[in-house]
């Protein structure tokens, strides 16, 4: 049996040691621990820097809508001179187009609605088609049914009013009638 006297002195050997590793093992834990923040931190900066890049090409790909799409409005308005031009030639009666006088005028007004088509070409600026064409509610506004055998039911046989596209988007649908069943 071990007496008093030798169990406190290896207990003072157990708390040498223990000593003795403690500042391995207090350095070995301060270690892990800054490489855990340090992992951390990079890890951050990784997110940050991707964050940065997307916002980044949003920002590019919101700049390139805003330019492309930025003459929306303004061709809206355009095409009400357009559908004016179009009604002006449509109540043009035959004769005045024979005379002389008239016919230069009617010339002039013709030349301006091909030039005014021209600049609509020029910026994206499409008519879509209608007649003949399935309803499509996405470039088309039902405004009446026509019954009729001489059309599939759903198909458009009358155009109203012509609609246009700004390269991809709807400036305006056209307005149109439709067949049904007769």
């Amino acid at each position: 049996m071990m007496d008093k006297k030798d169990l406190h002195q290896e207990a003072d050997e157990i708390r040498e040691e223990t000593a003795a590793d403690a500042p391995e093992l207090a350095e070995h834990d301060r270690v892990a621990e800054l490489e855990k923040l340090l992992e951390e931190a990079n890890a951050k900066v990784l997110y940050a820097h991707a964050e940065t890049q997307n916002v980044r090409r949003r920002l590019e790909s919101e700049k390139q809508q805003a330019s492309a799409y930025a003459a929306t409005g303004f061709a809206r308005d355009m095409l009400a001179v357009r559908d004016h031009l179009d009604r002006a030639l449509s109540h043009v009666p035959e004769a005045a187009r024979e005379d002389e006088k008239s016919k230069s005028f009617v010339d002039g007004i013709e030349a301006t609605l091909r030039e005014l088509d021209a600049v609509f070409a020029r910026q994206g600026i499409v008519r879509v088609e209608a007649v003949g064409q399935p309803l499509d509610p996405h470039k088309h506004q039902a405004m009446i049914e026509i019954a009729t055998d001489k059309a599939e039911p759903g198909t458009i046989v009358e155009e109203m009013q012509s609609g246009y596209m700004l390269k991809d988007r709807l400036l305006r649908p056209a307005l149109v009638a439709v067949a049904k069943e007769g």
